[in-house]
């Protein structure tokens, strides 16, 4: 009885590297996994860029109000009872 001959792992290895039967396949397979995490990451990116944009405006906004309020201050020195309605307000309307 003849014993079959297994080649080496190394040439196994050897074979593979070289067969484009074999590399291209995978390779194709490796592409579509990274085109399919490449669109997650550009889904995600774009969602946070608009998350972004929406807290800057919220930023601006708040600055904007800030300094409405510190001028008022500063024009009227009775401006205590100014402030408290002024935080009673943004309160009421659902900002903090």
């Amino acid at each position: 009885m003849r014993r079959k001959i297994f080649p080496s792992v190394a040439h196994i290895r050897r074979v593979k590297l070289h067969n484009p039967c074999v590399i291209k396949p995978a390779m194709e397979r490796l592409n579509s996994k990274l085109y399919v995490e490449n669109c997650y990451i550009m889904r995600e990116n774009e969602r946070l860029r608009k998350k972004a944009e929406l807290l800057n405006q919220e930023n601006q906004q708040l600055l904007f109000q800030l300094k409405q309020k510190l001028s008022k201050t500063k024009k009227n020195p009775n401006g205590s009872n100014n402030d408290k309605n002024l935080c009673s307000s943004s309160s009421a309307s659902g900002q903090s």
